[in-house]
């Protein structure tokens, strides 16, 4: 079995319709990914046979494939009738699937993130990133981030 790592819930994700997290890459590059429930025919579950679709949730890069828009800017995913939202052009992406089929971003799948959930738990289980820390890449405490030493200030 793979290493896991406890993300959140499953009911978290529902109540808050996403959860936004960082991993690092095998190279420690940060990463933002989010949780989105992918609701079936049955509105709790996917219709989806992918891995990762189980008890209704599935994690995605959060950027759009057009033109790398984060679909979580730290308030949350839109989403309409089972499909994330671009906010800058309006392609609506598949939850389940992470298929887009309009807008500019039309024929691309969103790049995934591999989990598992167990008892309610979501678990990340992909063996090409790890865990880095609950939030955008921009909340966390990472202290081997450099400040900044210029003298102007933006």
């Amino acid at each position: 079995m793979n290493d896991r790592t406890r993300l959140t819930t499953v009911e978290t994700v529902y109540e808050n319709r996403s959860w936004l997290f960082t991993v690092r890459d095998q190279y420690g590059e940060p990463d933002e990914a989010i949780l989105v429930p992918c609701e079936g025919s049955d509105g709790r579950g996917s219709t989806s046979s992918q891995s990762g679709a189980d008890d209704g949730v599935k994690a995605w890069i959060n950027r759009c494939t057009h033109e790398a828009q984060r679909f979580d800017t730290g308030r949350g995913v839109a989403m309409r009738d089972g499909q994330l939202i671009c906010p800058k052009h309006g392609s609506m992406f598949d939850s389940c699937s992470g298929y887009c089929d309009n807008g500019e971003a039309a024929d691309t799948t969103l790049p995934s993130i591999e989990i598992t959930v167990d008892d309610g738990i979501v678990y990340l289980t992909d063996g090409d990133v790890s865990f880095a820390h609950e939030g955008g890449i921009d909340d966390g405490d990472d202290d081997d981030d450099p400040a900044s030493t210029s003298h102007i200030g933006f």
